[in-house]
C-alpha cells in the first residue's frame, strides 16, 4: 500500500531513500487523482521490496508541492538516488507507468 508522506518527513522518506521512490501529488477533491489512486496502490504492491511508493496531498503539504513546481495533479515524480528522474502529470495508465520505471530506474 502506497505510504502517505509530509513536507516534514519528505526528505526522510523520499530524498534519502535508499530505493528508488513514485511519489503521487494529490488532493482528495480532485477526480483524475481518484482515478489513478488504484493504479498507485496495485503498484506499491506490485514493486514492494524494490521501490516505495509514496503519496502527498497537496493541500495539506504546500511546501514540497512549491519546491518542485506542481502546478497540477495528479503529478507523479520518481527518484532515484535521491534525484529526480522524471515527472509525469495527468492521468496515467499502469501499463505506462511500469514501462517508465522499468527505463528510466531498473534499466530494463
Amino acid at each position: 500500500m502506497a505510504k502517505a508522506v509530509t513536507d516534514s518527513d519528505f526528505d526522510k522518506e523520499v530524498i534519502q531513500s535508499p530505493l528508488p521512490v513514485l511519489v503521487d501529488f494529490w488532493a482528495p477533491w480532485c477526480g483524475p487523482c481518484r482515478a489513478v489512486g488504484p493504479v498507485i496502490e496495485e503498484l506499491s504492491v506490485e514493486y514492494e521490496g524494490k521501490m516505495s511508493i509514496f503519496k502527498i496531498n497537496v493541500d495539506e503539504n504546500p511546501g514540497t508541492s512549491a519546491k518542485y513546481g506542481i502546478r497540477a495533479i495528479p503529478t507523479m515524480i520518481i527518484f532515484n538516488k535521491g534525484q529526480m528522474v522524471d515527472q509525469l502529470t495527468g492521468v496515467q495508465s499502469k501499463t505506462n507507468l511500469k514501462n517508465i520505471l522499468s527505463q528510466k530506474v531498473f534499466g530494463e
